[in-house]
């Protein structure tokens, strides 16, 4: 796809104006600091993959995209508030995050736990506001993609993920293991991304189940992007401490299989993400471009 840049941006814009806008109107009774503190994280830029790709797939299938915001920005809120709490001293205590100090470096561990807190809560405000108003079709599955959503990011998702994740420092894992933990941690949140994007454009079962293996293949390509990453990437280019997986004791791909076979691996699901979009009969190539960036991706 010769504009990719192009369109990721356009998409990546639309929707930070977006968010912002919901932002200013959803958090008005709040103290001030706490306020500054979800912002500063919100606003602290960010690839917006989840976002992207939910807007890019409902917009693929054809839906109205003021229906697809609520839930694109609930997953943003859900995001960033799981990367402010990662980032505490009691989980990976990194002490910076897009090449900024993270939140409880600026702000005190108190405060960023509750704009942390603030964040969840506000997501789940903004979906269900999203559903004000809809037509009982379109609130079926509205519904069915907000369930999908909170599952996802719940203790059957991504929190599951991040407790094992936890409970594997200090220890020597399996495959098994260490695959559960990305697809949980990384991984579901990027599968509820896909999904709700199709959901709400109303997609049939067959649509349904490749775009799922699609996205179970791009949220397991992105960890493991990140493992490679953590090891040989750029600090100034990532934007936070290079060896942190290391300094935790945490196993990763690169630390069970080593650096070439975690690129093997990657390069195959680079080639089975692309192999699935082209058994859909639409115009596919933003999303097999998205599975090459995460694949190549220096950040």
């Amino acid at each position: 796809m010769k504009n990719f840049h192009d369109e990721y941006n356009r998409t990546k814009d639309l929707f930070e104006n977006k968010m912002l806008a919901m932002v200013g109107e959803a958090v008005y009774d709040a103290p001030e600091i706490l306020t500054k503190a979800m912002r500063y994280s919100l606003e602290a830029g960010g690839k917006r993959v989840r976002p992207v790709l939910m807007l890019q797939v409902a917009q693929l299938f054809g839906t109205t995209l003021e229906n697809v915001f609520p839930l694109a920005v609930a997953l943003e809120f859900i995001h960033t508030y799981s990367l402010i709490h990662d980032d505490l001293p009691c989980m990976d205590n990194d002490e910076l995050r897009r090449g900024k100090p993270t939140n409880h470096i600026v702000f005190g561990e108190d405060m960023a736990l509750l704009a942390g807190d603030g964040l969840l809560n506000l997501a789940m405000e903004t979906a269900l506001k999203g559903a004000e108003n809809l037509k009982e079709d379109d609130l079926k599955v509205y519904l069915q993609a907000m369930r999908i959503l909170f599952t996802a990011a719940g203790v059957n998702g991504m929190i599951g993920g991040q407790g094992v994740d936890l409970l594997s420092e200090n220890k020597d894992i399996d495959e098994e293991t260490l695959h559960y933990i990305h697809t949980h941690k990384t991984g579901a949140l990027i599968n509820a991304a896909v999904l709700c994007g199709g959901i709400l454009a109303k997609i049939d079962e067959k649509t349904y189940s490749i775009l799922q293996h699609y996205s179970d293949v791009i949220g397991l390509a992105f960890q493991i992007r990140d493992d490679i990453l953590d090891v040989q990437g750029d600090p100034e280019v990532v934007g936070k401490a290079i060896g942190s997986d290391l300094a935790n004791k945490k196993t990763t791909y690169v630390t069970l299989y080593g650096l070439q076979e975690s690129e093997r691996k990657l390069k195959n699901l680079e080639e089975e993400g692309i192999r699935l979009m082209n058994q859909l009969d639409c115009d596919t190539s933003f999303l097999k471009t998205m599975i090459r960036y995460i694949c190549q991706r220096d950040q």
